[in-house]
């Protein structure tokens, strides 16, 4: 990574996120996390490189009044990880109105907030010569889920889009955009259904018989952070432990 390396992780108290930030941290980096409402881990309020904010991007008004002032700080986050993301149930068999309001919880959360703080960092990277955008996605942009969570894998595929479009618009201001699509991954958000249907039923068909660590993701993102591959612009970055190849 880059030792000046300035990152807005979202979702940054737990799971992906956190082992994102931590990793940042240990390479030398200064970070911004924020969260809903967990507590950030004690390592973190510590150092004096992370700054944690708590805000609901359920709630575009809070954004815009936590999360904006930010890229207009004298000195603004060279890199933005969209990671936070909520996986909401909703069967086809609910009331209209009720599967609506999923839909729209889910693609607040999971694709216009990370819409909006991409905008905001674009329009500074454009006047600061670059920067980084790394979108966490799913494999369910590429695989689909189950009808009852497909409001989750349609907001994980528009995302993907959008970083797509944010590459081949951006590249001649100097920013790189990636999306990172994960498979399962030992979190809070995954232990539902390892305790449901076990860890060796979600492992079979993958080429691994462990489900892929949130510390492996983060890796993952800090080489992409690094600045080390520009040119890899676009791309979505696989690790699901071969779930499906692509």
């Amino acid at each position: 990574m880059n030792k000046n390396t300035y990152a807005l992780v979202t979702g940054a108290s737990r799971g992906i996120g956190k082992s994102i930030a931590q990793l940042l941290l240990e390479q030398g980096g200064i970070v911004i996390g924020t969260a809903r409402s967990s507590a950030f881990p004690d390592e973190f309020v510590e150092n004096p490189d992370f700054e944690g904010i708590h805000v609901d991007l359920a709630n575009p008004d809070a954004i815009k009044s936590k999360l904006k002032p930010i890229f207009d700080r004298d000195t603004a986050p060279n890199v933005l990880i969209n990671n936070a993301g909520i996986f909401l149930e909703a069967g086809f068999d609910l009331d209209d109105e009720s599967w609506l309001d999923t839909l729209d919880q889910t693609m607040q959360v999971n694709l216009r907030s990370a819409a909006l703080l991409s905008k905001w960092a674009l329009n500074r990277w454009k006047e600061e010569g670059g920067g980084y955008l790394i979108n966490v996605s799913s494999r369910a942009a590429y695989r689909g889920d189950t009808q009852e969570y497909s409001a989750y894998a349609a907001s994980k595929g528009a995302l993907v889009a959008f970083t797509k479009s944010v590459a081949r618009d951006f590249g001649e201001h100097g920013v790189s955009a990636y999306s990172i699509a994960p498979g399962f991954i030992k979190t809070d958000m995954a232990m539902g259904s390892i305790d449901v249907y076990g860890e060796d039923y979600l492992t079979e068909g993958m080429a691994f018989d462990e489900i892929t660590s949130p510390e492996e993701v983060g890796e993952l993102v800090a080489f992409l952070a690094s600045g080390k591959v520009p040119h890899m612009t676009g791309a979505t970055f696989h690790i699901n432990g071969g779930s499906y190849m692509i």
